[in-house]
């Protein structure tokens, strides 16, 4: 099964959640459900677990999942699954490794600032 996952900018920042069963700040994301393409998958996790809509303005692929790189839009939701922050700076706890964070952190970032510069 596919999964995938969105760094999403709000100017210099970026939105994680914290996941209280591996105990880590992770981006938010997950399964690609069938009949789903990666972006609207990772619409639909990053509104399911952080409550944001996002706007997605480029789509990775790192091997064994998908990285959008994303703008944050409005809160629209209350009911998120999980608690949510901002970051400058990558987290000393994640659920994940952080190498993968140190790689798609700045190329997410780079995508944003590349449209925004063309705009």
């Amino acid at each position: 099964m596919r999964t995938a996952y969105a760094v999403a900018f709000d100017g210099d920042r970026f939105l994680m959640v914290w996941h209280p069963r591996r105990m880590g700040w992770e981006m938010p994301g997950g399964h690609v459900e069938d009949g789903e393409t990666i972006e609207e998958a990772v619409e639909r996790e990053f509104l399911e677990e952080a409550g944001f809509e996002i706007e997605i303005l480029g789509t990775r692929d790192i091997g064994y999942c998908h990285v959008c790189a994303a703008t944050l839009g409005k809160k629209v939701s209350d009911g998120q699954e999980m608690d949510w922050r901002m970051f400058s700076e990558i987290p000393d706890k994640l659920s994940f490794d952080r190498s993968e964070y140190e790689d798609t952190v700045p190329w997410a970032k780079g995508v944003i600032d590349a449209r925004s510069s063309t705009q």
